[in-house]
């Protein structure tokens, strides 16, 4: 038989190189399109800094200032607010000094819209760089209604209520609320909130309140009626502290005929007066999904530690079940039950007096995804190594063994598994968990979990 020669149509080859000379024309204009949006931000960029230059050698000095349409608002309070704009000697401080004040006013509490005109100033006492600004606010409405969702412990909860806004025209507020979960939880609260409008930002709090829970990892459900005080400030930026004083009369039952007796004996009316103090630092950009400290957009290490110790008010006074802390849970330290870390009777957990946890997350966009969408802004895939311990510790004046006794029987777990962001303030975990080191009467998790929280490890 002869030799079959087979060539490629004329036609095939002109088409491969089509397609070729179509995708270089592509990156060319895709490189063109980055290097013009480049030469425009400088432009934009170039054009800000003549601006200011410009501004800066402009004299002018705010001679009077107005304030329409003020109502229940106290003078005092507004005028400590503007005050500062008769402090500006040059154009760009006025507009600088304008923006600030316009903002305090608006976080009052007290205005629904801020309007700001300027204008040269005609007065007879006017200068030659005199300038007169007027704020034109609009009040909010003294009553108001309210309705929102919230998620937490993987639960979700629907609350409604009302408000009185601006109640002695300083930015006081009165509300009323009721909301109801979805894990037969219910609460009714009326609170009262006092801002002071200080460089702190000291809010003064007080409210009575019914709150009514299940716990069935524990076998009982509470309800509590009591008083709250509690005074929040700033001591530094995005370092917010908080004083809590709380008095309750809280009832405890069982949940059903196989709870615990360790859960049974702590059982009827209680009443507890605690007082509480809180720290947080918060620095990152983003709640659910942070990105600040690293160089890279396409991976975020993220780390976080919390950790808590029940002291008593009197050295004889025994801490009730409510009170004690529980570990373990598909957002707290994964790979574990709800609440499985940790001492049990009978199947339920009895929480203790002392625990910590820590979690290092490393996130990773979805591979599918182009980024800057909405969609892929809102989903992450993430890998992470949760540990922690609980416990009755008793610590001493020997830090060694202070160390030593904190990770005695230490919990360890990892996992890897999609968050998604919820609305921003909340997040969404299905994750796959391997429970590493579990001590007895723990009750691990191997396998998928699902978890949905505004707070989680």
């Amino acid at each position: 038989m002869g030799t079959v020669h087979a060539k490629s149509p004329d036609t095939d080859e002109g088409s491969v190189g089509v397609k070729m000379d179509l995708q270089a024309l592509k990156r060319q204009e895709r490189e063109r399109k980055r290097r013009l949006r480049s030469v425009r931000e400088r432009l934009a960029f170039l054009r800000r800094k003549a601006m200011q230059m410009k501004l800066k050698k402009i004299k002018a000095r705010v001679q009077r200032v107005h304030v329409d349409g003020l109502g229940r608002t106290k003078d005092d309070i507004v005028i400590n607010t503007v005050r500062d704009v008769f402090a500006a000697q040059d154009f760009q401080t006025v507009i600088m000094k304008i923006h600030e004040a316009r903002t305090r006013l608006s976080n009052l509490g007290c205005f629904k819209d801020v309007g700001v005109f300027i204008d040269t100033y005609k007065g007879p006492d006017a200068l030659e760089d005199g300038i007169e600004v007027t704020f034109e606010v609009r009040e909010t409405n003294l009553l108001g209604a309210k309705i929102n969702t919230s998620v937490g412990n993987n639960e979700g909860s629907v609350s409604t209520g009302g408000v009185l806004r601006n109640v002695f025209g300083r930015g006081e507020e009165a509300s009323c609320e009721y909301s109801h979960g979805t894990k037969r939880t219910s609460s009714f609260h009326t609170t009262f909130t006092k801002p002071f409008h200080n460089e702190a930002s000291t809010v003064l709090s007080s409210s009575v309140y019914q709150q009514a829970s299940e716990s069935p990892w524990s076998g009982y459900k509470e309800l509590d009626r009591g008083i709250l005080l509690s005074l929040a400030f700033n001591s530094a930026p995005q370092v917010q502290q908080k004083l809590v004083l709380d008095g309750v009369w809280r009832h405890l039952a069982c949940l059903s005929r196989t709870t615990a007796f360790a859960v049974r004996e702590q059982a009827g009316h209680s009443l507890k007066s605690s007082l509480r103090h809180e720290l947080k630092v918060d620095r990152r950009d983003d709640l659910v999904f942070p990105s600040d400290g690293v160089a890279f957009t396409i991976k975020v290490i993220q780390g976080s530690l919390v950790a808590g110790h029940l002291l008593p008010l009197r050295n004889n006074k025994t801490h009730c079940i409510t009170d004690r802390f529980l570990l373990g849970g598909p957002m707290n330290l994964r790979g574990f039950e709800m609440c499985g870390v940790g001492p049990h009777s009978d199947g339920c957990s009895l929480g203790a007096d002392m625990y910590w946890a820590a979690a290092l997350h490393t996130y990773s966009p979805l591979p599918l995804l182009g980024r800057g969408g909405s969609i892929s802004d809102k989903f992450r895939l993430h890998a992470f190594v949760n540990t922690g311990n609980i416990g009755d510790f008793v610590l001493t004046d020997d830090y060694k063994q202070n160390l030593r006794t904190l990770l005695q029987e230490v919990r360890l777990s990892y996992g890897a598994g999609l968050a998604m962001s919820l609305g921003g303030f909340a997040r969404v975990e299905l994750n796959y968990c391997v429970p590493l080191l579990v001590q007895r009467g723990d009750r691990p998790s191997q396998g998928l979990q699902f978890g949905v929280a505004a707070s989680f490890l």
